[in-house]
């Protein structure tokens, strides 16, 4: 019998330690923006004093470090064993916004560990799922992950705040495009290595564009410290309230939703297949992550699509360059200065990487759409509306506001509401087995 970590080879690519490292920073720099803003956004709710915002930021660094070694391993409890970066889930933003400041930041901290328990449990029969995900649903998922992360690109791209005057600044769209085109550029010319950091070059280029355009600050830096540990319930010991942790086990649902199209991309894309002990321990893996996020007074963490884009460009799909990013990681946690150089790092330069790799996520659900037989119309009303759906509460998410709260939380979600109307549509057409691949894909 094959040992769990043999059965987990990727294709091999072999690649040196120095290629591997910068690369692993490539992945870095692609999920750290989303990743900062949701302690950010926490913390300045929370009122939080610039001390606790320090540590909050830093040791929510740590933790995504922390969290990506737990998916990349594959053991015979936890792993899902794919190239895969982990960050703080950002719907869980406003839900703990709420708990936070209703029950107290204790509460908060409670119901991520009992939310971490609930998923780690539910692991072996979430797993069962892989039935309802034929190429149909997955191509449909995947292109709704890339596709509705394009407006929070466009939003970086114009300074990052919608409601402010300074919006779609000249200077903004100057470095986000220029950013764009040097990626681009890398791309069509670049060879070799050089075209697999394309994002990284881009985003570097891009930032040293902004500085000389007076877009830098690196007062962040100046005013970080040198070097603190993760200490647990930081904040204060844990409480737990029923509300709030029905509260975050249905966030968690969602983010596992999530997690799940993301797998399959990357299943996709390294040409590895997924059984169902590989979700059932990829699953279990973010419920530790969210257990420790809980002790350590982060967040819960899920797999960021945002790192599939960078995986497609870079055309590098095995392990080693995500080892080095989680080492990284876990590095910034510990070095609050060292990590602060990484926030200099100006929205628009950001927002226009971000629409590259979006656009790449969006593209392989459209190449996986391609195993689809659409000359049945049962296909094309399943990808349609599961697109349609995904799109128009992404755009338009107040038109359920009148809804409950937990019923708010989902249909809100467009990477949900899509996943949830794909499996739905294409059980009633196809069964659990599906009817959605061509005749040329089934002689295979």
């Amino acid at each position: 019998m094959k040992s769990i970590e043999a059965s987990s080879k990727l294709p091999t690519q072999p690649i040196s330690h120095p290629k591997a490292a910068l690369l692993g920073l490539q992945h870095l720099l692609a999920m750290y923006s989303g990743d900062v803003l949701v302690p950010l956004l926490i913390g300045g709710y929370l009122h939080f004093t610039a001390a606790q915002m320090t540590y909050l930021v830093s040791i929510d660094i740590f933790m995504c470090g922390i969290a990506t070694l737990l998916q990349l391993k594959k053991t015979a409890l936890t792993g899902i064993g794919l190239p895969v970066v982990l960050g703080c889930a950002v719907q869980a933003v406003q839900p703990l916004e709420n708990i936070g400041g209703a029950l107290g930041i204790g509460a908060m901290y409670g119901a991520i560990i009992c939310a971490g328990i609930f998923v780690f449990l539910i692991s072996g029969l979430f797993s069962k799922i892989k039935n309802l995900f034929p190429p149909v649903v997955t191509g449909s998922l995947i292109t709704i992950i890339g596709f509705t992360l394009i407006p929070v690109a466009f939003q970086n791209l114009g300074g990052g705040n919608i409601s402010s005057k300074s919006f779609g600044d000249p200077k903004s769209l100057i470095v986000g495009f220029t950013t764009v085109v040097i990626i681009v550029v890398i791309n069509i010319f670049g060879k070799g290595f050089m075209h697999s950091i394309a994002i990284l070059i881009g985003i570097l280029a891009g930032t040293f564009l902004a500085g000389a355009l007076g877009m830098v600050s690196l007062s962040a830096v100046s005013q970080a410290s040198w070097f603190h540990l993760p200490q647990p319930f930081y904040f204060g010991t844990p409480t737990f309230h029923a509300s709030a942790i029905i509260t975050m086990i249905m966030v968690s649902l969602t983010t596992m939703i999530e997690s799940t199209g993301v797998f399959f991309a990357l299943s996709d894309l390294t040409g590895k297949k997924l059984e169902a002990d590989d979700l059932k321990r990829g699953y279990r893996a973010e419920g530790i992550a969210a257990i420790l996020g809980g002790i350590f007074n982060t967040f819960p963490y899920s797999t960021f699509s945002e790192n599939v884009g960078v995986l497609q460009l870079s055309g590098v799909k095995t392990r080693k360059p995500i080892y080095y990013s989680a080492f990284f990681l876990i590095l910034l946690g510990l070095l609050p200065k060292a990590g602060a150089i990484a926030t200099i790092i100006p929205d628009p330069v950001l927002g226009g990487a971000m629409i590259v790799m979006f656009g790449i996520v969006g593209a392989q659900g459209v190449k996986i759409l391609q195993q689809v037989d659409f000359s049945k119309d049962k296909n094309i009303l399943i990808t349609s509306l599961s697109i349609g759906m995904g799109l128009g509460v992404t755009v338009y998410p107040q038109i359920f506001q009148f809804l409950p709260t937990a019923a708010r939380m989902l249909l809100t979600n467009g990477i949900v509401v899509a996943s949830v109307v794909a499996v739905v549509l294409n059980l009633c057409f196809n069964g659990t087995h599906g009817d959605s691949q061509t005749e040329v894909q089934k002689a295979k």
